[in-house]
């Protein structure tokens, strides 16, 4: 029973903004906040309209989405750097439930969606998640950018195949049987902004690719008169002010039938928010509380559906441009949102005028950047039960699902970080070891379901080391999580000037961190080669 009185519970869903503006950093912090707040701003204009058309709702719905729920996922959430808005992950889902229930549906089913969050959030289910593998993310994200990448082949080459089925493979009969009437301008259009965005990010990668080419192709149709559809063709009616909250009208009955889509948007706007809070908290260095997240992205889609927007999570490509942008608080996210309701005001005729094609190919990279092309070369080296997961992640069921996520947390207990009494078997050993070196020892197997909590063990010892030995030889058993968290704790700790050095690998662990490159050795020849090395540190 959750006892909400508790010191740990208060601490544990306390929103990020509470515990910055407690630390009184939010005075020294607005000045850059701001500055990052308008560079993901900028980057997030073009993305959310494109996403709100590849939904099946329009590009205004999408800047509500982003100006509604990015603010209140900066404002309540758990994370201290997290930018919220429409994904590509809800696409698919959210098309499907505007065409079979209408957009009440998809308000509905948002709001539920927003209420279970919340109920996931303070029963704990946040900590379920990091028991999801690698490789099911890799296959998910990849199938969703290949159907929005599917999706936007009409509007890219300007084709006239009237409406498109749904069916992966009767769409793409459609666009084979549509194919003579291919729009050269679109066509032009469409290749050019996708060719500028591409060169953009190859040469200039701290320029707003994706808003300086739809700038330059929605100038382009309009002062050269170009045959080509805009978003004023496919949405005459769009509004050009800020929306008033009201609840929409549904029955019992409807209930029903959408709760359904209610637990999937909830699930994969859960695991993309933590996902992305983890990818945040590596680049940034804090750390995220996973309840409060969902508590907060659950509060996110309540608005966002009153206010007539779409389904919102935690974005990762924008909650990085943020970090790197500079963003350091909760204020960088919330000004992000204000900067965009800004923007959505003052230029809400120009709107009209962006063409489709140019839209196409922003969603088009996109689904490159969501395909996860290098994370799938990585998976092809690992073993081929790691593989397998890829292909078989359409096929698992809820039941099995949940299933295995509670065996995992359940074998995520026996893999542990020994203490330091137990790290160096020899009394005399660990008595001369040199000045500045730590030796640490795991047990049990580094798989996805334990990898982040034993190297989390670690970090919360908090010594900071000239050189850490981590003594492997009783972890049988390494994953593609497992290598992946491994990994990133070596690359923190570099930062910090800490060598890692890993010995007494066992023979999996060993032939798996071969193929990603790496040399390990015995415990004592670590001891003397991390010895022999801070040597050298200190006459240099």
């Amino acid at each position: 029973m959750l006892n909400f009185l508790s010191p740990a519970f208060r601490q544990a869903f306390t929103p990020k903004t509470i515990t910055v503006w407690r630390e009184g950093k939010l005075k020294t912090l607005w000045r850059q906040d701001a500055l990052a707040g308008l560079t993901v701003a900028i980057v997030a204009l073009p993305l959310a309209m494109a996403l709100g058309i590849a939904s099946g709702a329009t590009p205004y719905q999408g800047l509500i989405t982003a100006v509604i729920g990015g603010f209140l996922i900066s404002l309540l959430g758990g994370s201290r750097v997290q930018i919220g808005g429409p994904t590509g992950a809800f696409v698919v889902i959210v098309a499907g439930v505007i065409a079979t229930h209408g957009y009440s549906g998809l308000v509905l089913a948002t709001l539920l969606a927003g209420l279970l969050l919340i109920i996931a959030g303070y029963c704990g289910i946040g900590r379920l998640i990091r028991f999801i593998p690698i490789s099911v993310v890799t296959g998910f994200t990849a199938g969703i950018a290949l159907i929005i990448a599917s999706s936007q082949v009409g509007d890219f080459f300007g084709l006239s195949a009237g409406k498109l089925p749904a069916d992966f493979i009767a769409k793409w009969q459609a666009y084979a049987n549509a194919f003579g009437t291919v729009s050269m301008p679109t066509l032009a259009v469409g290749a050019g902004t996708l060719g500028l965005i591409l060169l953009l990010k190859r040469f200039a990668p701290q320029l707003p690719g994706f808003l300086i080419a739809l700038l330059l192709a929605t100038l382009a149709v309009m002062f050269l008169h170009l045959p080509v559809a805009t978003v004023g063709d496919r949405f005459p009616a769009m509004p050009t002010g800020f929306p008033a909250p009201h609840l929409p009208t549904f029955s019992f009955a409807l209930v029903r039938q959408v709760l359904p889509s209610a637990f999937t948007i909830a699930l994969l706007g859960g695991i993309e928010a933590l996902l992305s809070a983890v990818v945040a908290d590596g680049m940034s260095g804090y750390s995220h509380r996973s309840g409060q997240e969902l508590v907060g992205q659950g509060v996110a889609n309540i608005a966002s559906a009153l206010f007539g927007g779409l389904p919102a999570t935690g974005a990762i490509a924008r909650t990085a441009t943020n970090v790197r942008a500079g963003g350091r608080s909760p204020l960088a996210g919330m000004l992000h949102a204000v900067f965009l309701l800004i923007f959505m005001l003052l230029a809400a005729r120009l709107i009209a005028h962006v063409p489709m094609a140019a839209l196409a190919a922003i969603l088009l990279v996109v689904a490159w950047g969501m395909s996860e092309v290098e994370r799938f070369r990585s998976l092809l080296r690992m073993e081929a039960g790691e593989r397998a997961l890829v292909d078989l992640t359409v096929a698992i069921g809820v039941g099995v699902t949940l299933a295995s996520l509670l065996f995992m947390a359940r074998m995520s207990e026996s893999s542990k970080l020994l203490p330091d009494e137990q790290s160096v078997d020899d009394p005399a050993q660990r008595a001369a070891l040199p000045k500045g070196v730590e030796v640490f020892r795991f047990a049990g197997p580094m798989f996805f379901g334990a990898a982040n909590e034993m190297l989390d063990a670690l970090k919360r010892t908090g010594r900071k080391s000239r050189a850490i030995i981590l003594r492997m030889e009783l972890v049988p058993y390494m994953d593609a999580t497992g290598v992946t968290a491994l990994q990133g704790f070596i690359r923190s700790a570099q930062r910090d000037g800490t060598l890692v050095i890993l010995s007494g690998l066992c023979e999996q662990p060993r032939a798996l961190l071969d193929r990603q490159g790496g040399s390990f050795g015995s415990a004592p020849r670590a001891l003397t080669l991390a010895a022999a090395l801070l040597l050298l540190a200190q006459r240099a």
